[in-house]
Parts: structure tokens; sequence; C-alpha cells
């Protein structure tokens, strides 16, 4: 399989010149446009949304690293690298219990929902003590480069919101597209600041995407009402 060691050697190295002395990787281009057709299939509900995600985030794990991985592009932004794992970890999870969903119900995947009260108060402060946690604990390893303190704070912020946007979709939560408006908020000047520009601009994209899903999701939540817990799938994460 010479050819195709080749091909992936011929990928991974391939960039756009956009100037004389700024490039883009191409696997941060495709990454994030397997970002963008997840996305699409979340809206429609769609379990095909998790290993197209998942193609995403291995492509955009390798960027992220930047340097640490031998990237002349950009400095490496080591808590939007490890978010992609957590995502696929937490797509696996969602890709079975969509699946599972879709099987014993016969129609779609996931019934579009609010979380309940309970639900929010309990992941809500366990979400703002995770972002506290993760900027001590990022801080502690360091960036390996000289970086502001709110560094540490922006990496925390969008890595628990992933996480925690990625599980609230798998759980069928209308608060999910809520979360990623507020990742986005934080993610887009954090990429725009260390010259992530295809990523930062896909992102400033999808928030008006996400605003979109929102809008949708919440119409399907009222027209459906309350979500029922009746199916095998759903009585094993209740």
């Amino acid at each position: 399989m010479h050819w195709l060691d080749q091909l992936l050697t011929a990928f991974y190295d391939a960039k756009w010149q956009v100037t004389d002395t700024q490039a883009i990787y191409w696997r941060e281009i495709v990454g994030n446009a397997f970002g963008l057709g997840s996305a699409l299939f979340g809206l429609r509900r769609n379990w095909w949304a998790w290993p197209v995600g998942i193609v995403g985030n291995v492509l955009l794990f390798t960027v992220f690293l930047g340097q640490a991985l031998g990237n002349d592009q950009g400095t490496p932004l080591y808590g939007q690298a490890s978010r992609q794992v957590f995502f696929i970890i937490t797509s696996v999870y969602g890709w079975w219990l969509w699946r599972q969903n879709r099987h014993s119900r016969g129609g779609a995947a996931v019934v579009p929902h609010w979380a309940s009260g309970r639900q929010r108060a309990l992941f809500i402060p366990v979400a703002l003590v995770a972002v506290v946690l993760c900027f001590y604990a990022f801080r502690a390893i360091g960036a390996g480069f000289p970086v502001p303190w709110w560094y540490y704070l922006a990496d925390s912020w969008i890595f628990v919101g992933s996480i925690l946007a990625t599980y609230a979709m798998a759980r069928g939560w209308v608060d999910f597209w809520l979360c990623w408006i507020a990742v986005d908020l934080v993610g887009v000047p954090e990429l725009l600041h260390f010259g992530y520009y295809p990523s930062a601009i896909l992102y400033a994209v999808y928030a008006g995407f996400v605003i979109w899903g929102f809008v949708v999701w919440l119409r399907i939540s009222r027209l459906t009402g309350p979500a029922r817990i009746d199916s095998p799938a759903m009585e094993a994460v209740a």
C-alpha cells in the first residue's frame, strides 16, 4: 500500500499558499468542512452527523497541535486539540445512541426537547467548576510559549463548552445549540488571534448556522411536546 502512504503524506503536507508569508494546511479546511457537514446532519437529526464529525475531529487534532507536530502554520492550541479527542469519545456515544433510537422507534434518531430543570441544575454548576479546574490544569501544564492569562481561560471555556454541547446534542437537548453559541463567542476571537483563519471564518459562519439550527429544533420541540423516554435506548441513559 505504498501508494496510499504517499497519498496520505501528500495530503498531510499540502498547503494553500495564501500570501508569500501565510500558508494554510488543507487539513484545516477539509476538517472544518467535515465539521460543518456534521452540523448539517445534526440539524436533520441524521445519525451520519457523528461519523462525519469524527473524521473532522481527527483532521483538526493534527492541525491544532501546530508546531508540536512539526507544522509551521501556527502556535499549538492544546485546549483546541484536546477537545477533538473528547469530541471523538462523545461522538461514539452519540452515534450509538442515535442509531439505537432510530431502530427502536422506526423514525427519527432523536426528539428535540429542552433539558429539564433538574438536568440544568446539575450540568451548569458542573460545567462552571470544570472550566475553573481546566483553567488551572492548562496553566500548570503550560503552553510551551509566552501567552496571556486569558489564553488558558479561553481554552478551558471552549474545551468544556464543546464537550457539553456534544453530549447535549446526543441527548437531543435544544440547549446544545446555545452551548455552541457560547463556545463560538470565545472561539472565533481566539482563533483569529493565533492565525487559524479558516477555522475562525468557518466558526463565524457556523455561529449563524447554529442560530438557524436552534430555531428549527425549538419549533420541533414545541410541536412534539416534552420528549418521551420510552425506548430501551433512552431508558439506558436516562
